[in-house]
Parts: C-alpha cells; sequence; structure tokens
C-alpha cells in the first residue's frame, strides 16, 4: 500500500474511533426509577461501554503509532524484525506493526 493510501486510511480510521469514543465517553443517562433488574441491567451496560471503550482507545493508539511510522519513514517494516509487512496485511490492517510471524509470537507470550 503506498504511503498517500496508507495515510488516507489510517487518518480515516483515527476520525471514526474518536467519533466512538466520544459516544462511549457521553454524558451518563438521566438518573430514573428502576427496578433491581434495571439496575443489573445499566451495569451490564455500563460494563460493556468500558470495555468497548478500552478496546477502541487501544485501536485508536495502534492508528497514531501507524500514522508516526509513516511519518519517520518506517511505516510497513516489522517493528521487531524489520522484514518488510505483506501487503495483504497492511491492506486488512492498515494499522498493522508487526510481520504475521512476530504479531503471532507476541500474541503467544501473552
Amino acid at each position: 500500500m503506498d504511503a498517500t493510501s496508507a495515510r488516507q486510511r489510517l487518518e480515516q480510521m483515527l476520525a471514526e474511533l474518536d467519533r466512538s469514543i466520544g459516544v462511549l465517553r457521553g454524558d451518563p443517562v438521566a438518573v430514573r426509577e428502576r427496578s433491581a433488574a434495571d439496575a443489573g441491567s445499566d451495569l451490564s451496560d455500563a460494563d460493556r461501554a468500558e470495555a468497548m471503550l478500552t478496546v477502541a482507545t487501544a485501536h485508536r493508539r495502534a492508528v497514531l503509532d501507524a500514522l508516526k511510522r509513516l511519518d519517520e519513514g518506517d511505516y510497513g517494516r516489522c517493528v521487531d524484525c524489520a522484514t518488510p509487512v505483506p501487503e495483504g496485511r497492511l491492506e486488512a490492517r492498515p494499522e498493522a506493526a508487526r510481520c504475521v510471524q512476530c504479531q503471532g509470537k507476541r500474541e503467544r507470550r501473552r
């Protein structure tokens, strides 16, 4: 993927993530009379929203890191082994920082 296309896609992803994060951080629903079941449901919704916020924030950080790699001329190279990240991987995940092998190793260590 050429640098211009990558930057365009990454900036679009960043804008979408910023909108999503804004919605997830939005004002809480006004307090109203609730049953115990409603309170439990609200807690579950809050937990789900917090988990989604955590994922979106991590994804945003990955996109910002990819934009930084573009600026520094390192985009498309694995941050661990410096080999080229396959074009198909960058097409699917423009924010990808690692080649498939290094990403697999990292995930197995978790």
